[in-house]
């Protein structure tokens, strides 16, 4: 009997052993099967980027191309009378569009001012701006048409400051050089982004990069504020009638464009505080930029100023265009400020 049993459980033994191995030999097959996809996979997808790396691209669309070359080192350029071959055709592969973060992004920025940048170096370091600061992404297509040329625009003259008007003119000069611009942004030329994640593009809602700044102890200092650097799409821009024409002095239109946007059903978008850092190229405040005592005064009328003073109404005289290697320089002259009334 004890015989018996212990046959009985040598034979369940073997059974469970044989039945282990069986499985561990599926288990195996499934993974070898599941890793050998995966390899072909990967060399499908590794050969396909490399074959749309071999398509070859226009001179035009790349101005510091070289001549085309034709196959190995020392071989001779085909003859004109050699027919070429009409049963092949070339077929690009469309450009995908631009990732909404771009790669290769590191955050903080170190940004100090103790030695020069020269403009050479500049655009040493910036090889794909062509001419009066434009650039085109060569592998994505864009998501957005940002005005990029970087224009500067400089107020003619020694007369009073308007940076509100200077902006103005700045969207329309823009729309000359490309009418498909559709997103715009306007900075102040003294500030300095401290972190590259702090895209310039534009939002559903009109966009504040500059929350904070060095000289306010980088934060923001009050809820309404909207200076330093901003961005609006071009329906946005237009729906407030752009920026106002009549503060000519420094201060205050940055309120009344906040107060524009907020009186037209919008809400103004920020960064995180950690992103929107700036510093502040350090200099004495400009001639002809002293504080405008009519400021506070104008601010209060902004619902009733809106629809008359701004980009509808905008005037000016352009004096002249100078495209630079990294940027287009305009020189306009936007008058003066009317005289004000004598206190009786």
């Amino acid at each position: 009997m004890t015989r018996l049993l212990l046959g009985v459980t040598l034979e369940r033994i073997c059974k469970a052993v044989l039945l282990l191995c069986l499985l561990h030999f599926v288990i195996i097959m499934i993974l070898y099967f599941d890793v050998y996809a995966q390899h072909l996979d990967f060399f499908s997808r590794f050969n396909a980027r490399n074959t749309s790396r071999v398509h070859p691209f226009s001179n035009s669309s790349r101005p510091n191309s070289t001549a085309p070359s034709y196959g190995p080192a020392g071989a001779e350029p085909p003859s004109p009378s050699a027919k070429p071959n009409t049963n092949r055709s070339v077929t690009e592969k469309p450009l995908q569009p631009c990732q909404e973060m771009p790669s290769g992004l590191v955050g903080r920025l170190l940004i100090e001012f103790s030695s020069p940048m020269s403009m050479e170096r500049v655009q040493r370091e910036n090889p794909d701006v062509s001419l009066g600061g434009k650039y085109t992404p060569p592998d994505c297509l864009p998501r957005q048409k940002v005005a990029y040329g970087i224009y500067i625009i400089n107020q003619y003259g020694e007369d009073t400051f308007n940076r509100a008007k200077l902006l103005n003119v700045g969207f329309l000069e823009a729309l000359k050089d490309d009418e498909e611009y559709d997103c715009f942004i306007f900075s102040d030329v003294d500030l300095i982004p401290m972190d590259d994640r702090n895209l310039y593009r534009c939002y559903e809602q009109p966009r504040h990069f500059a929350v904070g700044m060095d000289k306010f102890g980088f934060r923001l200092p009050y809820a309404g504020y909207f200076g330093g650097v901003s961005g609006l799409s071009k329906s946005q821009f237009l729906k407030i009638n752009g920026f106002p024409n009549e503060y000519w002095g420094w201060g205050g239109e940055d309120d009344d464009i906040f107060n524009r946007i907020s009186l037209n059903g919008m809400k103004v978008s920020r960064p995180d505080i950690r992103i929107g850092r700036y510093r502040m190229i350090k200099h004495e405040r400009d001639k002809h930029n002293e504080p405008n005592p009519q400021r506070f005064t104008k601010i209060q009328n902004t619902k009733m100023t809106m629809k008359r003073d701004g980009i509808s109404s905008l005037q000016y005289r352009l004096v002249e265009v100078s495209r630079q290697p990294m940027y287009t320089n305009i020189t306009v002259e936007i008058g003066r400020p009317p005289p004000r009334l004598a206190r009786g």
